[in-house]
């Protein structure tokens, strides 16, 4: 075969529809390949690409229904959240417009969604205390309270407890006595014991520790804790 019958056994070859296209292999009766057989790797692509713009176009619809639903004031972030409400907690003498999850807890909503590392998680469990917080001037666990819960309460983290630029007496006495040690327990120690000097328990050190047994300190910090307690009692 010269090279001009090679060219056009070429040609002719390029003429005849492809065994993919043809009848047959689209014919839907009993005796045709299984389903994803029947279609060609050009129809499959096709069909991929047009799903593909289909889901696109739902996704960019959700967003545009939510983004018409957010609230003024709730972050970019958060409005994304499936099921989110629209919260506002006063911390620190503040309102904070927040869309969260209603069961989202208040240590998580501090941190994750408005911002304030300060409030530090522990144990998650409500029992070793890092996660202390005021609200309405009493101590609570904020790993264990719902943050919706709390609408309408006064809220104090330890980034609100000193005041004009000056520390708490609670804050000073640790400073002071130097108890911090690794300070991780540190922020709930501090949150405790200033919700303390307006409980009334006893002036002996045994009455503060037992005040303070609900706050753990890995390092073992205890005494200068206690130290530290005492002396902002008799400043308050």
């Amino acid at each position: 075969m010269n090279s001009r019958d090679t060219r056009d056994a070429l040609i002719e070859a390029a003429a005849q529809p492809s065994p993919e296209t043809t009848p047959s292999s689209t014919s839907g009766t009993e005796s045709s390949p299984p389903l994803f057989g029947r279609f060609s790797r050009r129809s499959f692509m096709a069909s991929l690409g047009a799903a593909g713009v289909v889901a696109g176009a739902s996704s960019l619809a959700a967003v545009a229904v939510a983004q018409q639903e957010k609230p003024a004031g709730a972050s970019e972030d958060d409005s994304a959240v499936t099921g989110a409400v629209p919260v506002v907690l006063n911390i620190n003498g503040r309102d904070h417009h927040v869309m969260l999850e209603p069961r989202v807890v208040l240590l998580h909503a501090l941190r994750d969604h408005l911002g304030m590392p300060g409030t530090k998680i522990g144990c998650d469990h409500g029992q070793c205390g890092a996660c202390t917080v005021h609200v309405n001037g009493r101590r609570v666990n904020s790993c264990l309270t719902l943050a919706i819960m709390h609408q309408g309460d006064r809220i104090t983290t330890i980034e609100g407890l000193a005041q004009n630029g000056k520390l708490h007496p609670v804050q000073q006495a640790f400073l002071d006595h130097d108890g911090f040690q690794c300070g991780y327990c540190t922020a709930g120690q501090i949150m405790s014991a200033a919700a303390l000097l307006h409980e009334p328990i006893g002036q002996d050190d045994d009455s503060v520790r037992a005040a303070m047994s609900g706050n753990i300190c890995r390092c073992g910090a205890y005494n200068n804790i206690v130290d530290a307690v005492q002396q902002a009692r008799k400043q308050v």
